[in-house]
């Protein structure tokens, strides 16, 4: 498993994270197992959200009621998690942050989280109160870096003209398939191109310039939530033959070689995988170390339905 150095930490964080949104329904062992098997592939850090499970704060509540980490090993383990998101509408409010944190704290049985992101772009955001809210929590001790996730390289400059902390994070959606984060840069300037239109602003770019790291989050989606591509022989069967092929080349498995087309590029991205099947974790896992040549990446990419002009 590879690492990274992760700005606001000294624990090398693994480039693959658990997301914990679906362990709501599992019981207390199934969740024990399933962090271990993550651990056991090297796995160290772990994403939450307050509205991840059946009610807010559920799937923090499953984690930490189940012991998923024992307090003895908390040191060993990013844990970060995501505010922001409301029945109806989004809410930065220095009121809303705080009090999310202290029950996600509650929930997660912890006494600080590694990193809190801001779920998605609240355009009614004062920064001065988000930076008002980060300024108290790290006092506190309750979290000690902070990130974004789904932001504009514009919303995130106006959020640092006000707050103190680096923003050390943005997880973005990403996969072979769902890629206009590279797919646009590639097709840049060509005139009636529906791939080289510019639907980010530059995230990427931006988050190499400032050293904040990506997460990709829905890495084996066609699109948003429209389905796995993995498999998908009737609107991906060139895309399928090559991962195959290069599953058999590496000895993993379809998902690791979808991972490792993540993980090869050079912006140091962390893939946020959403399986609660501990064995398909592993297998995913085991793409992190899979070093793809150019030549296979770009092979993917096309096969992808990208365009290299």
């Amino acid at each position: 498993m590879r690492t990274l150095a992760l700005r606001g930490t000294d624990l090398p964080v693994s480039n693959i994270v658990l997301g914990l949104m679906r362990i709501g329904s599992l019981a207390d062992e199934e969740i024990r197992t399933l962090v271990r098997t993550a651990r056991d592939a090297g796995i160290n850090v772990f994403d939450h959200a307050d509205i991840y499970g059946d009610e807010r704060h559920g799937a923090e509540e499953r984690f930490g009621s189940a012991g998923a980490v024992p307090a003895s090993e908390r040191d060993q383990v990013y844990i970060q998690s995501k505010v922001g998101i409301r029945s109806g509408f989004y809410d930065f409010s220095r009121e809303h942050i705080l009090r999310t944190v202290d029950e996600a704290l509650a929930a997660l049985r912890t006494d600080y989280l590694d990193a809190l992101l801001l779920h998605r772009p609240d355009t009614l955001m004062e920064p001065d109160e988000v930076a008002g809210a980060f300024d108290h929590l790290e006092a506190a001790g309750k979290v000690r870096s902070f990130g974004v996730s789904n932001h504009t390289p514009g919303q995130i400059e106006l959020l640092r003209r006000s707050v103190r902390q680096p923003l050390v994070i943005n997880q973005v959606q990403l996969s072979i398939t769902h890629a206009p984060l590279f797919a646009q840069g590639v097709a840049a300037n060509m005139l009636d191109e529906d791939q080289s239109i510019d639907r980010d602003n530059g995230i990427l770019e931006h988050a190499r310039l400032n050293d904040i790291t990506l997460q990709a989050w829905s890495p084996f989606q066609a699109g948003f939530f429209t389905g796995v591509f993995l498999g998908d022989r009737e609107n991906y069967a060139e895309l399928n033959e090559a991962i195959d092929e290069l599953a058999a080349k590496y000895s993993v498995t379809p998902t690791g070689i979808a991972v490792a087309w993540i993980t090869r590029h050079p912006a140091g991205i962390q893939v946020v995988l959403g399986s609660t099947n501990p064995g398909r974790v592993a297998d995913s896992a085991a793409g992190s170390d899979v070093p793809l040549t150019r030549e296979e990446w770009y092979r993917l990419f096309r096969a992808a339905g990208h365009r290299l002009p």
